[in-house]
């Protein structure tokens, strides 16, 4: 019996839809040949910033109480800056998610009267509230605070407004770009759909801070928002940038006089980046951003496979196997909730973690609508692991990204798909 008819009974495939799998993969080959080549140029990248930053074992030791002195900490700002091009960073474990980690970068950037202005249209659900365009005023809001709010809604086609974005950014302290798509149909952004963005904001405001919501983009591309002009760049360690291997936090790269004024935030002025203990939190920091450029490079896979996959079957998949990926996200618009939420049981099923569970929907704080996430992570919400999740509302489109091994990645798309089989939810 060869492997794949052992792998077939382990998971009971329909016959049909490993045939189909072997195809979707085979349509993939030469795309999973570019995501190698990004993966290994991203790969030596990080190799000569640790080289050039003198890492050694004592990098890995943790500090404790104030934290003074941590020579670990201090080397993985310098590694971070290196890598994406900056001239500091600021990467903590206290950092709780990605948007705590824009929260600060907001807050450390912008004072009263200030203008923030969103160039991708309306921001992630989570940051509705930090701005406050959601939820109760005297929150703590940056409105609160007397910081202003605008924002350039997108093209019908999700494409940014150039001309508009000019217009608008002529007053504004910080112009804001969100990389990824988060509930939405529109294409993340690739880097060079950053620099056209970034080339408009200038020609109306040579002095626009550019912040770059860079969650989920880290190493899909040969470089980084900030390579092409973006002033600061944040994302979470729970995703691409920690490799699946760090258990929580966050980081800011960018101009050093905006790290400075983000790590005033994230501890207290005058102190910054000179405090913060980092108990036995180095060594995975450091060892999941070495990993990273792989990891990412899985991850891509595996969203291409579903892509091309999912389109065989016959739904609409975006992005597709070959287009340009400024993200690790898959979106596959499933058209309803019956089939949405097999969708997330299947990849449930394929988890590594909890694979026994059955996700249901639920409100999820910070989100309008209810939310059902499949996620069997080793690190509890890490999307950077295989994990799928979606608003249960119109047009029951479902969001999958990660994938720390293509072949666990692989299987739990398979998966997905023999959940709707198995409901007699879609036929060949």
């Amino acid at each position: 019996m060869n492997h794949n008819s052992i792998i077939k009974n382990m998971f009971n495939f329909d016959e049909r839809l490993v045939k189909l799998a072997e195809k979707a993969e085979e349509n993939c080959s030469e795309s999973f040949k570019v995501f190698e080549k990004t993966a290994e140029f991203n790969g030596a990248k990080v190799l000569n910033a640790f080289a050039e930053n003198r890492i050694s074992e004592s990098c890995f030791y943790g500090s404790t109480g104030y934290g003074y002195g941590d020579i670990g900490r201090d080397a993985l700002d310098k590694v971070y800056a290196s890598v994406m091009g900056t001239e500091d960073a600021l990467v903590r474990y206290n950092f709780v998610s990605g948007t705590h980690a824009l929260s600060v970068a907001l807050f450390g950037v912008l004072r009263k009267d200030d203008l923030l202005v969103s160039i991708t249209g309306k921001p992630y659900d989570t940051l509705e509230e930090v701005i406050g365009i959601s939820g109760n005023a005297g929150n703590g809001s940056l409105m609160d605070y007397g910081i202003q709010y605008s924002q350039v809604d997108l093209k019908p086609d999700g494409v940014p407004d150039y001309d508009l974005i000019t217009e608008k950014v002529k007053n504004a302290k910080v112009a804001y770009i969100q990389r990824s798509r988060g509930y939405s149909l529109r294409p993340a952004y690739t880097v060079d759909d950053i620099k056209k963005m970034i080339d408009a904001v200038k020609k109306g405001n040579p002095d626009a801070i550019i912040m770059v919501d860079n969650c989920y983009g880290e190493f899909v591309e040969d470089y980084e928002p900030t390579h092409v002009g973006a002033d600061v760049i944040i994302g979470s360690l729970i995703k691409n940038a920690g490799g699946g291997i760090v258990r929580t936090g966050g980081y800011i790269a960018g101009r050093a006089d905006l790290i400075e004024k983000c790590s005033y935030r994230l501890t207290c002025v005058g102190m910054g980046k000179e405090v913060g203990c980092t108990l036995d939190m180095n060594r995975e920091m450091f060892l999941g951003f070495f990993l990273a450029p792989d990891v990412v490079c899985n991850a891509k896979k595996t969203s291409a496979f579903a892509s091309e996959l999912f389109t065989m079957l016959g739904f609409e998949c975006s992005p597709r196997k070959d287009e340009n990926r400024g993200d690790i996200i898959t979106a596959v618009k499933l058209g309803n909730e019956k089939l949405l939420t097999a969708f997330c049981r299947g990849i449930q099923k394929g988890a590594p973690i909890d694979s026994f569970v059955t996700p249901e929907p639920w409100d999820m704080p910070g989100y309008t609508d209810k939310v059902i996430m499949a996620a069997g992570a080793f690190t509890m919400g890490a999307s950077i692991e295989l994990s799928a999740d979606a608003p249960i509302r119109e047009p029951f489109a479902v969001w999958m990204q990660g994938g720390i091994t293509y072949t666990s990645g692989k299987l739990g798309v398979m998966l997905a798909v023999q959940e709707m089989i198995n409901e007699n939810l879609i036929s060949f």
